[in-house]
């Protein structure tokens, strides 16, 4: 009777952990996204700083060559740049990571940066729903 009341216990300890488990990892994956798109709103600062302040070298390959750990092509694994662009006074960078939300940050020619979470593939991603900020 005992060793029941003890399996029926570590059960129940289960069933409460696995959900937690599985909303961690979901945490985590987009954890590495926004890493990855912050990183490379930094490299493009860094881009602009070597070119008299014009973003218009903003790109996946030059981020990753003045940056060697951002990833630009698509992996199963891990987060990626998907799209990079830059004008004279502005940038657009976006990471996707591998459960396909994507995670943008903007700089406009005034300097406001901006930060959006796009959820295509589960609508749910970004905080509960298809968009938001973060």
């Amino acid at each position: 009777m005992e060793l029941l009341v003890v399996i029926l216990i570590i059960g129940i300890l289960a069933a409460i952990a696995i959900p937690s488990l599985l909303g961690s990892k979901q945490k985590a994956v987009d954890v590495q996204a926004k890493a990855l798109v912050r990183s490379a709103a930094t490299a493009s600062e860094a881009i602009a700083t070597g070119h008299d302040g014009s973003y218009e070298s903003v790109t996946p390959a030059e981020l990753n060559k003045q940056e060697p750990a951002i990833r630009i092509t698509a992996a199963t694994n891990d987060a990626y740049l998907s799209a990079a662009s830059g004008t004279a006074s502005s940038y657009a960078v976006t990471a996707t990571a591998t459960n396909g939300d994507e995670y943008t940050i903007t700089r406009d020619s005034a300097g406001a940066v901006t930060r959006q979470c796009v959820s295509p593939t589960s609508k749910t991603g970004c905080a509960g729903g298809e968009t938001s900020s973060w």
